[in-house]
Parts: structure tokens; C-alpha cells; sequence
């Protein structure tokens, strides 16, 4: 063998190999943008969540009942509202937790545990406040047949509605700080991802 046909084929051979290193280089990019990418999007998917919570518990439900001229039409704007908050909640919490397996970058068990306990903390807080604590707030109203204001304090539907309130701060208070703990998890991640 030449000489020449030995070199065209170690140049040859180099070339292949080159191009087999690129080749492995532009899929690591692809991947680490696609890993980039999901985190980015599930970062910005609960910090919009958590800001609409926060949003409506500290500026929606006290404007409401501090302008509206009574306090039915108050809480009928806040319970509809809520129901917007608990629903996306419970499934951009889903979401979050399906989407959970795609996540790249350092992490460990149990920062991965945490986040998803955190979803699922997050899934059920909303889901019991929507189906089971605004589902019989909704019903005591109606079994009051009148204004909320007209019934006396010490009136067991009165009473009872007073105590499902506080329920419903709890759960959503639980919601919002489980999303807290996601986000601050996921805003760690996102940092690791290259």
C-alpha cells in the first residue's frame, strides 16, 4: 500500500471520527436545551401559580369585601375566583408532577422527593378546598336563604360556615406554601442545568 492511499485513509479515519465527535456534541446541546427548557417552563408555571394565590389572598379577597357594597356579592366574586385558583392549582400541580421524570440536572433523592411531595401537597390542598370545603360553603349559603349578614353568629349554619371558612384558608395557605418549597426546588435545579 502507497504511501498516499495510507494517509487518505488515516485522514479518512480522522474525519469519521471528527464528525462522530460533533455529532455526539450537538446532542448533548439538544438535550441539555430540551432539559433547559422544561425546567424553565415548569419554574415559570409555578411561580404564576403561586403569584395568582398570593394575588388573591392579599389583594382580590380584602378589595372585594372592602368595595363592593355588600358583603353577598363579595364573597360570591371571591368564591368563583378561588375556584380559578384551586382548579389551576390542583392541575398545573399534576402537570408539574408529570413532568417531573423529564427533569435534567443535579439533584438528589430527596430533593426530588420533596418536590413531588410538595406537588402532591399542592394537588390535594387545592382539590379538598375546591370539591369538598367550597362545595359545602356553597351549600350552607344556599340552606341560609338569605344574605350571610342576616344570620345570627350563634345559628349552627352560621357557625358551621365560619368554621369551613377557616378551613379553606388553611388549605389554601397549606397550597401556597408547598408551592413555595416546588419553586425554591425547581429554581435550584434550574441552576445546575447546563
Amino acid at each position: 500500500m502507497s504511501a498516499e492511499v495510507r494517509r487518505r485513509k488515516i485522514v479518512a479515519h480522522a474525519t469519521a471520527k471528527d464528525d462522530a465527535h460533533e455529532d455526539e456534541a450537538v446532542r448533548r446541546v439538544g438535550a441539555s436545551l430540551a432539559g433547559v427548557v422544561v425546567c424553565d417552563a415548569r419554574l415559570l408555571l409555578i411561580a404564576v401559580w403561586l403569584g395568582a394565590a398570593v394575588f388573591f389572598s392579599f389583594a382580590v379577597a380584602p378589595a372585594a369585601f372592602g368595595v363592593l357594597p355588600t358583603r353577598e356579592l363579595a364573597g360570591t366574586l371571591v368564591t368563583r375566583t378561588l375556584s380559578v385558583v384551586n382548579v389551576g392549582g390542583f392541575f398545573l400541580s399534576l402537570l408539574l408532577l408529570l413532568s417531573l421524570p423529564f427533569e435534567k440536572g443535579a439533584t438528589t433523592r430527596r430533593a426530588l422527593f420533596a418536590e413531588a411531595g410538595s406537588l402532591v401537597l399542592i394537588a390535594v390542598a387545592t382539590a379538598v378546598g375546591q370539591l369538598v370545603i367550597a362545595a359545602r360553603l356553597l351549600a350552607l349559603r344556599a340552606r341560609m336563604g338569605a344574605p350571610i349578614d342576616s344570620v345570627a353568629q350563634d345559628e349552627p349554619l352560621r357557625v358551621a360556615f365560619n368554621s369551613l371558612h377557616g378551613y379553606s384558608v388553611a388549605a389554601l395557605s397549606i397550597a401556597m406554601l408547598a408551592a413555595i418549597v416546588a419553586l425554591l426546588l425547581i429554581a435550584r435545579r434550574a441552576r445546575t442545568v447546563v
